[in-house]
């Protein structure tokens, strides 16, 4: 059942770790939130200008990870997986201290987020939930990438398809819907990389803090880490993690089914930019008791007020 009011934190989390590209260290503390205030991140290293919306026009970069920017210049990376697991643990509303420039990698999934989030209980807020719900098909094709939603039931289905000339990833695919499904395996599953292109990303200044500790690592026809898999598709769930968490970028809970084939976030991205300048593509609801309520009228909120 879909949840009728928006939730927050009833206290802080923090949490410290090592980033995946910068390698530097770094802290994050998740405080609650007012209604309406969505995800915002507050980097408290800088003096100024230093608030930045989780927002997907503030995406500046998508290559390897999202990077979220904002007008002045503050950036705050590697934000997927921790707004994948806010996502996941019903969490609308949040603001995110953090020290440095790349949230922490932890293990490489959002199961170390998820278990500090369950620890507490949420709050929920007095402001109803507003979902984005998907009118009529959108699709875009990128050379042989290609991402598209349709009109669903009430959540949010992902049918991904990964396709590796690697035997060991291979031609992997899944089907997850957000609201009935066991996401366990989803919520488990690390970034990972072929080994081969290790000092390529290197090279671009990237993977600075990258080990088998935080990212699972395919040699040819092997495994490096110790232990192998978490599970048989993790590298097809980890790709529907990090989606769930660029769709968050969208402001709200999306409703729809989602098809997409060799995505990543900068297919990710491009496709919310598309989808979310056609109007007519999508509504806004909230939930009325068990169901659906009538189409609302939307008015997002401009006011970002952060803890200092």
């Amino acid at each position: 059942m879909l949840e009728k009011y928006q939730k927050t934190l009833s206290k802080p989390i923090e949490i410290r770790g090592n980033g995946l590209h910068t390698g530097k260290i770094s802290s994050i503390k998740i405080l609650p939130a007012e209604a309406d205030q969505g995800i915002v991140f507050k980097r408290i290293d800088l003096n100024k200008n230093n608030t930045i919306k989780a927002d997907y026009r503030n995406v500046s970069s998508a290559k390897l990870c999202t990077t979220l920017e904002n007008q002045f210049g503050a950036k705050v990376s590697t934000v997927e997986h921790l707004l994948a697991a806010l996502y996941i643990s019903g969490i609308d509303n949040a603001i995110i201290h953090i020290d440095n420039e790349e949230v922490p990698i932890l293990d490489g999934s959002a199961i170390i987020f998820i278990k500090e989030i369950k620890k507490q209980n949420l709050k929920e807020l007095s402001n109803k939930r507003k979902y984005l719900r998907i009118l009529r098909k959108i699709e875009l094709v990128d050379d042989e990438r290609k991402i598209s939603i349709e009109k669903g039931n009430s959540s949010l289905d992902v049918h991904f398809n990964l396709n590796y000339k690697n035997k060991i990833i291979g031609k992997q695919k899944n089907k997850i819907n957000f609201q009935n499904d066991d996401l366990d395996k989803v919520i488990c599953s690390r970034t990972f990389c072929l080994f081969e292109d290790i000092e390529k990303i290197r090279k671009l200044g990237l993977a600075k803090g990258g080990s088998l500790e935080n990212a699972l690592v395919v040699d040819q026809d092997k495994i490096l880490n110790k232990g192998g898999l978490r599970n048989e598709k993790e590298f097809v769930n980890h790709k529907i993690l990090d989606l769930a968490g660029d769709f968050l970028l969208s402001g709200h809970r999306i409703l729809g089914n989602v098809k997409c084939y060799q995505g990543g976030h900068e297919l990710t991205n491009k496709f919310l930019r598309k989808l979310l300048n056609i109007k007519s593509a999508f509504e806004h609801v909230e939930v009325k008791e068990s169901v659906i309520s009538e189409k609302i009228k939307f008015i997002p909120s401009t006011r970002i007020a952060v803890n200092a």
